[in-house]
Formats: C-alpha cells, sequence, structure tokens
C-alpha cells in the first residue's frame, strides 16, 4: 500500500486532487481510499487530503500519519513546523513552486521536486488551480499509475475544451519531471 498526503490550501482543488488520483488507481484496478481533513470551510484555510492506493483491499481506517510521499500545492505551508511529520524515511515531497528544490530538499532533510504547477495551471487553463499538474508531475515521478488513468478519471468529470486543456497540462507538467526519479523503491506500508 502507497500513502500520500495531500496540503494545500482551500479553493485549490486539494481535495479534488485527492479523488482524481483516487479514482485513476481505481480505473486501473487498484484498491483505493481517498478523504479530506479540514477545519474552517473557508477559502485559503488549509486543508489535507489522503490517498491510499493498494493492491489488495485496504483496511486500514485512520488519517496518513506516515506517508511516502507528501504533494503540497502552496509552498508557504513548507514553513509549517509540521508539514512533513512521518514522512517515511527515503520519502519524497512534491511542491508547487517556482523555488530551488535543492535548497527546498536541505531545509526539509529529504527528496524535493518543485513544479510550478500554479503558473503552468493559468498559462493553460486560465486558472490559479495546481491539482491536475501536481498529479500528473506525481504520476510520471513514481510511475506509480499511467498517465492515461489520470486523463480517464478527469474525463468523468470534465469535458470538451476543460478536458482538453487539462490533458494538455498533463503533457506539459509530466514533461517538466523526471520520469520514474521515484521509482526505484516505493515506500509500501501494510495495508
Amino acid at each position: 500500500m502507497i500513502e500520500i498526503r495531500i496540503h494545500g490550501r482551500g479553493g485549490q482543488g486539494n481535495v479534488v486532487a485527492a479523488y482524481l488520483l483516487a479514482t485513476a488507481a481505481f480505473e486501473v484496478g487498484r484498491h483505493v481510499q481517498a478523504f479530506p481533513n479540514f477545519g474552517a470551510e473557508r477559502r485559503g484555510a488549509p486543508v489535507t487530503a489522503f490517498v491510499r492506493i493498494a493492491d489488495r483491499p485496504i483496511r486500514r481506517r485512520c488519517q496518513v500519519l506516515h506517508p511516502a510521499y507528501l504533494i503540497v500545492q502552496d509552498d508557504n505551508l513548507l514553513q509549517l513546523p509540521d508539514i512533513s511529520a512521518g514522512l517515511q524515511s527515503g520519502g519524497a515531497i512534491l511542491v508547487n513552486s517556482t523555488r530551488d528544490e535543492t535548497r527546498l530538499g536541505e531545509q526539509l532533510g529529504c527528496t524535493v521536486v518543485a513544479l510550478p504547477a500554479t503558473r503552468l495551471a493559468i498559462d493553460i487553463l486560465g486558472r490559479p488551480v495546481p491539482n491536475t499538474a501536481l498529479l500528473s508531475a506525481f504520476l510520471a515521478l513514481t510511475g506509480l499509475l499511467p498517465q492515461t488513468a489520470l486523463i480517464n478519471a478527469l474525463a468523468g468529470r470534465f469535458h470538451g475544451d476543460v478536458l482538453e486543456r487539462n490533458t494538455r497540462l498533463i503533457e506539459q507538467a509530466a514533461a517538466r519531471v523526471n520520469a520514474g526519479a521515484w521509482q526505484e523503491e516505493p515506500l509500501v506500508t501494510r495495508a
């Protein structure tokens, strides 16, 4: 089982990202869980979402406390002292940022990949919603699921021009990261 924690702010599509990733995994025959955790429901408030992906039924019913990967949709959240709490040794963080990923990795003590997801989303979608770009980059880095699974998950929500632009965003985001860089030794947790 692979556990992923997604951090963002209300309005960035954090919860949708978790559901899209779970839907993509389900579509290719995997067992999944996806659920959010948030306090006051307001735009801009910190939101955390959790995803579990496994080859067999998942029996665990709690928040993801020891994720293999973090996806951070707002790099300002990296300043929170507990943002990387519980990240497994050897785990990695994908962050929506234009900052230097080497420097971020040194500060956080783990592997970090930075992707200017908001900028890509504005350029292609016309909206500052980084979730699709980050999911695409995550799938490219891990090889966990094919990009077509993400496109199919999006096709369940969007049609026409919106789906076409999201597909273009997926392609561009995947091309900006080192495909397979996190694929060598996936961090697996017992279901």
